[in-house]
């Protein structure tokens, strides 16, 4: 059973099993489904909470079911931890104080009643690689791969003392901590942005206009299509994966999950794909630093900028990027014009529901946009400006606090980077 034959000095060796109540939810049938009520989650809702995104389920059960549910049998509650067990394999989410929801059975696993181990250390430790790793051990199925109760009692975890699991989680935290700190000023921002822009440019019916009601705007301004903004709107592709075997990977690999509801784009744990396959199979969808994407598939309608750091990456055929001929004059307009409440409705009214709902290049190409004269938009860029200035500063930082603790994380739960009790 043994996790290491060099278990640090003080730490014992244990099972998850033997440190938590492992098991699932009380079954909801389709019939207990309502319009409004108790928000009922399944591992999709699940994960998105994970990364801090808003969501919005429309499956409910009722008051009072709930309320029965969580008499008989319990109900999530804080620092309890679901762990996704169908499908995408074990993202925990830990429960946060006063949060109010039950969920699927089969989709998620839950734990709770804790013996000798800090529910936030365990929470960090299914993010670790090791835990990573005991998870992937005992995963089974072929077709779709699923976690079990049976399997997961099973997995072998190591654990310091109570106060230096706590020293650990609290060590942590205050990466998250700093982290949320710096999400909720970008979510100001992003406020103030879209407040600016609806005083300068909203009252003009972004993108409601038809061609024949151009008189109502200001001189100068005119009517156009996003497409004669853009030097190139385009989407990426999948690689074939014979084209991808014995090849070293190195260049970024973009998908709509990489990209937050605030356009933040996740840099730690990017797929990456061969320098080869890039400029050849792949060279129609390299992207550029200012580009704009724009989900089109799946999740449709988030919006991020590529940064210097991404130039040269590529995407996957779920993201669409504008490439816009004067970047200097119109990125922070189309930006924001993108992510704007008008905009969103339009597309979203233009989704092709198949397979996977998606929306087509064509759409974007076409849709309507107001096009102010030169004078007003750099009137209204010194406005703007400094906000971009400060949500990049912020992005950035966000970034460097995720990979040092990504860092510390595998070795403060191995033990190789031991907690000195007397510092905190």
């Amino acid at each position: 059973m043994s996790v290491d034959n060099n278990i640090p000095k003080g730490w014992v060796e244990t099972t998850l099993g033997k440190i938590s109540l492992i098991g699932s939810s009380k079954r909801i049938f389709f019939s207990d489904y309502v319009d409004k009520g108790v928000p009922f989650y399944r591992s999709k809702e699940i994960i998105e909470k994970q990364k801090g995104n808003n969501i919005s389920t429309k499956l409910f059960i009722t008051e009072e079911k709930y309320n029965q549910i969580e008499a008989q049998f319990g109900a999530p509650k804080q620092n309890d931890i679901l762990l996704t067990s169908v499908g995408t394999l074990g993202i925990p989410y830990l429960v946060q104080e006063k949060e109010k929801f039950y969920f699927k059975d089969g989709n998620l696993t839950w734990f709770r009643n804790y013996n000798g181990v800090d529910p936030i250390y365990l929470y960090n430790w299914f993010l670790s690689p090791i835990g990573k790793e005991g998870l992937k051990k005992i995963t089974i199925g072929s077709t779709q791969s699923a976690l079990t109760i049976a399997g997961l009692r099973t997995i072998p975890i190591i654990l310091p003392s109570p106060e230096e699991q706590t020293a650990i989680a609290k060590i942590l935290t205050a990466f998250d901590d700093k982290i949320e700190l710096l999400q909720a000023q970008n979510k100001t921002l992003e406020s103030i942005a879209q407040t600016i822009f609806k005083e300068w440019f909203g009252k003009y019916q972004i993108g409601d206009l038809s061609a024949d009601k151009a008189g109502e705007l200001p001189e100068g301004w005119r009517v156009g299509k996003l497409g004669e903004l853009a030097l190139k709107i385009s989407k990426g592709t999948t690689p074939r994966k014979k084209d991808l075997e014995g090849l070293s990977v190195e260049i970024p690999f973009l998908k709509v999950k990489d990209i937050s509801n605030e356009g933040l784009i996740s840099k730690s744990n990017l797929e990456l794909i061969p320098k080869e396959v890039h400029i050849r199979q792949l060279q129609r969808s390299i992207l550029k630093t200012n580009d704009i994407l724009f989900s089109i598939a799946g999740t449709i309608g988030r919006v991020a900028i590529v940064d210097d750091e991404l130039n040269n990456s590529n995407c996957n055929q779920a993201l669409a990027f504008i490439r816009l001929k004067d970047k200097a004059s119109f990125r922070e307009y189309v930006h924001l014009w993108l992510k704007s409440k008008e905009i969103q409705n339009e597309i979203n009214n233009n989704i092709v529901q198949g397979v996977q709902a998606n929306v087509s290049l064509t759409v974007l190409n076409n849709l309507i946009i107001n096009i102010p004269d030169i004078t007003t938009l750099n009137k209204w860029k010194e406005l703007i400006k400094p906000i971009y200035r400060k949500l990049e500063i912020n992005h950035n930082q966000i970034q460097t606090l995720k990979q040092t603790r990504d860092t510390l994380l595998p070795k403060l739960m191995s033990g190789q980077l031991r907690v000195k009790m007397s510092e905190l």
